[in-house]
């Protein structure tokens, strides 16, 4: 029997991401497009990635019983003062896409010496248990002097790594899904779930 849960995204990559780290451990990750399921615009305003997470879980609990996942990331650069930070998607999008926002980070950076950066990932799930359940994730790594690679999507093309010292951009899908930080959240949500006896151990 698989245990059934709905992703809060129609990001095809984010899909295809959680999906690759949950479906080996007999669990059918559904994103909001495979059910048909229309969730109104929400507007995330939370002051911390869990509750930015927990918005748009409680947006897509009003169509569906099913449990369901939502997650929100960002990627703190530390010479920067931590930005983008909770801004990393908005930054993006007010910048005209990543490949634009890449090269400001890039200019930004280029007179520092440190370019220390971690990525956070906060995963929500609701309609398990009465309360919301939270999941953290970080990655602690550096930004490159320029774009690396064409894997993985985001800011991707510009994060090394502490721990494999190559960049996420260059990494193949696997690989990340041992040293990301949604992969580190998902896997303590799967402990989470084994535990409590919803998946097999």
């Amino acid at each position: 029997m698989n245990y059934e849960i709905v992703l809060a995204t129609t990001n095809k990559h984010k899909l295809q991401e959680v999906r690759q780290i949950l479906s080996p451990h007999k669990i059918v990750v559904y994103g909001l497009n495979d059910l048909g399921l229309k969730v109104e615009d929400v507007e995330e305003n939370g002051k911390t990635y869990a509750e930015n997470a927990l918005i748009k879980a409680k947006a897509v609990q009003k169509v569906t019983s099913f449990p369901i996942i939502a997650d929100d990331s960002g990627l703190e650069i530390i010479p920067l003062d931590n930005r983008p930070g909770m801004f990393s998607a908005r930054y993006a999008s007010e910048m005209g896409g990543h490949d634009k926002a890449i090269a400001k980070i890039l200019e930004d950076l280029k007179d520092k010496d440190d370019r220390s950066a971690q990525f956070i990932c906060d995963i929500v799930l609701l309609n398990v248990e009465d309360k919301p359940l939270i999941f953290e994730g970080i990655a602690k790594g550096a930004i490159a002097t320029e774009k690396m690679g064409e894997g993985g999507f985001g800011y991707d093309p510009i994060f090394i790594s502490d721990e494999t010292k190559t960049c996420f951009g260059t990494m193949e899908q696997g690989q990340k899904n041992t040293v990301s930080h949604r992969a580190k959240a998902l896997k303590k949500l799967l402990t989470y779930l084994k535990i409590n006896g919803f998946i097999p151990l």
